[in-house]
């Protein structure tokens, strides 16, 4: 174990106490991230303490910073030095929205423990892939180190990234290593206008050519016109001279347009923290927005609802009711992936099964030997992910 900081002891205390009594606790930093999974009454383990930046060296790319810091806050410092988390982690500001608060509650924590991901994902990797270390408090009251400050780690079980998407059932993380990169030298978005069938045809044959793609996003834009227009949008990413040939090459082949970079800057942050008309006009039909995750190259799906996809095509969102899953589950099946409801919204998520699934052979007896290991008396963010553990 590691020598205690002062400023973790009464997190220590605190767990330890719980685990002796089996009192469950809620890891929760902002709270962006309160819709997502399961959340069950338990007493508040609040993060926002651990806050600040440990060590940052811009030529090594890596940023060590403790988990209660504001996700906006990591951000303004590495633009300082024109570098990013390539991933886009989203901020999902409507989730916490109250008067006076900020725009943004999102914390690292909270960015590593959802393991979310923004348009660029499908392009540059998962949150996992940018983790390089961790420390963290686990159901014992024990304070433990993984990973460190480099890629090439290759001590043992890689402990850090599994904490990417565990939704902290697993410890409480109080700080992470992350690998960042600098902001690519050039960028341009280019809007298609093309029916579902075609984009999907044309952004699988754009993927397997030597372009600097770096996100897509097909929608129906309700907004052109009465009938509205299908449009495929894609990002490119990478040196000058790539993103120009790419332009010209892609204008070439598919009659289209070059978007206003700051106005294409902001309808990827609004797709990032699903704050697209798609979204916002959807939340109010009191239907689930669902998330199917499917094979990239997946045809069109036989489905009678709206869909936004991105990560050339492995997601696909789409607001239905509740009891659309056993329709919605069979057909993404089908599909090579599955389907979650991502956001229940205005439904009656009372007497449904949780958002996670555990139906992969051996996935929920391994999960439970995690759990045994790192939690053993089971109260860190009980039934958060399923509800048995």
């Amino acid at each position: 174990m590691l020598p205690l900081p002062a400023a973790i002891q009464p997190f220590v205390d605190q767990i330890r106490a719980a685990a002796a009594d089996q009192t469950p606790l809620q890891i929760r930093g902002g709270g962006s991230k309160d819709f997502y999974g399961c959340l069950q009454p338990a007493g508040l383990l609040d993060t926002r303490s651990l806050s600040g930046v440990v060590d940052y060296a811009p030529s090594e790319l890596v940023v060590t910073v403790a988990t209660g810091t504001p996700l906006s806050t990591l951000e303004a410092l590495l633009a300082e030095q024109g570098q990013c988390l390539p991933f886009e982690p989203p901020h999902y500001p409507w989730s916490t929205r109250v008067a006076g608060a900020p725009s943004s509650t999102a914390t690292v924590g909270g960015l590593v423990a959802s393991g979310l991901a923004g348009p660029a994902r499908a392009s540059v990797g998962s949150v996992r892939d940018y983790v390089l270390g961790l420390k963290l408090i686990n159901g014992r009251g024990e304070y433990l180190t993984f990973g460190g400050q480099v890629m090439k780690n290759v001590a043992g079980y890689d402990v850090s990234r599994l904490m990417a998407g565990a939704m902290g059932t697993l410890g409480l993380m109080t700080e992470v290593s992350l690998k960042v990169l600098p902001f690519a030298p050039a960028e341009a978005t280019l809007v298609f206008p093309l029916g579902q069938a075609a984009a999907l045809e044309q952004i699988h044959r754009w993927a397997g050519e030597p372009l600097p793609l770096n996100a897509s996003c097909w929608v129906h834009d309700g907004s052109a016109g009465a009938a509205g227009q299908d449009l495929l949008f894609v990002r490119l990413r990478g040196a000058v001279a790539a993103v120009e040939a790419a332009c010209q090459r892609m204008l070439r082949e598919v009659p289209g347009e070059r978007m206003d970079p700051a106005q294409a800057a902001a309808d990827w942050d609004r797709c990032r923290d699903q704050t697209l008309p798609f979204f916002t006009d959807g939340a109010a039909t009191g239907h689930a927005l669902w998330r199917l995750s499917v094979a990239q190259t997946a045809p069109v799906l036989d489905l009678p609802w709206a869909q936004l996809i991105e990560w050339h095509g492995g997601v696909r969102w789409l607001w239905a009711p509740l009891q659309a899953g056993p329709q919605l589950q069979t057909v993404a099946r089908a599909a090579g992936g599955n389907a979650m409801v991502f956001v229940a919204g205005a439904a009656d998520l009372t007497g449904a099964k949780c958002q996670f699934r555990s139906d992969v052979p051996g996935q929920a007896a391994l999960l439970k030997r995690l759990k045994a290991a790192f939690d053993p008396a089971g109260i860190f963010n009980a039934g958060r992910l399923y509800p048995d553990f």
